[in-house]
């Protein structure tokens, strides 16, 4: 992976950041617009993403391009997974805790992941065989060990509510069986998270390709596992992810496995 792939992932990343500052706390109703039941879009995610595209374009013109807002840009060769805005709504109501998340692919295998918390400015990010970093510092997983002395942190399913009772069932579960669950709303940040040490495990349902690809990669770099809720390495195609400081993770695969049943969704981008 060339190192200004990386070079131009931290540009876009930063400069994304600073829309996002330049706008919090002063949205207007008008300003915000829902897609779906529950899944809301603002003007800044728009322009976080357009700024994040020109910045990737004005570098790379033939690479490919999958955006949370602005759907496939084909191209040849990479593949770029961008989230301008993870954890909408918390940024809609004030709530200190989103981020902007750039993954780089190329043959369909995660090259390098950027995760920036504008509010904290804290830049998460990993390449492939060289590591997972907080800023300037290499991170680590937890040796934490049994599931019973492990703090988790999930999502709620809000595009997946046929299977909430399901979710539901493995929340009860995993929160009886660790010391405690968080719910932050930006599953990248919460990746982030346990790549760093400061979550144990994480688990989501229904997740699309932008949530999770960058964070992924920086778990795995980190010393994590991460797989879909079956120990399958499904998680990009259905969206279903488990992911642990590893030590936790056949518990943890012990209760999805169980609980969960598969989806059949494909929510790849696949280059040709």
């Amino acid at each position: 992976m060339k190192k200004k792939f990386l070079s131009v992932a931290f540009k876009a990343a930063r400069l994304a950041g600073k829309v996002l500052m330049a706008s919090y706390g002063r949205l207007q109703n008008f300003q915000i617009s829902m897609k779906a039941k529950n899944d809301f879009v603002t003007e800044i995610d728009k322009k976080s993403e357009k700024l994040i595209i020109s910045t990737i374009k004005n570098y790379f013109p033939d690479h490919a391009i999958q955006g949370e807002e602005s759907g496939v840009s084909h191209g040849k060769d990479i593949l770029w997974i961008i989230d301008p805005l993870d954890g909408t709504s918390n940024y809609i109501h004030n709530i200190p805790i989103f981020s902007v998340s750039i993954g780089i692919m190329k043959n369909n295998i995660m090259k390098a992941g950027v995760i920036y918390d504008p509010i904290h400015q804290e830049t998460f990010w990993a390449e492939k065989g060289k590591g997972a970093y907080l800023n300037k510092k290499k991170i680590r997983v937890t040796k934490v060990r049994p599931l019973s002395e492990a703090l988790m942190a999930t999502g709620i399913p809000f595009k997946a509510r046929n299977r909430f009772d399901e979710y539901m069932e493995s929340f009860h579960k995993i929160s009886l069986g660790s010391v405690g669950i968080r719910r932050g709303g930006s599953a990248a940040l919460d990746l982030a998270y346990v790549a760093c040490g400061r979550f144990d495990g994480f688990w989501e349902l229904d997740l699309s390709p932008w949530d999770i690809a960058a964070g992924s990669l920086i778990m795995e770099e980190a010393g994590s596992i991460v797989t879909d809720m079956w120990g399958k390495k499904d998680h990009f195609k259905n969206g279903d992810i488990l992911a642990s400081n590893g030590l936790i993770h056949q518990e943890l695969c012990q209760i999805t496995s169980k609980i969960f049943t598969s989806s059949t969704k494909d929510k790849r981008c696949l280059l040709n």
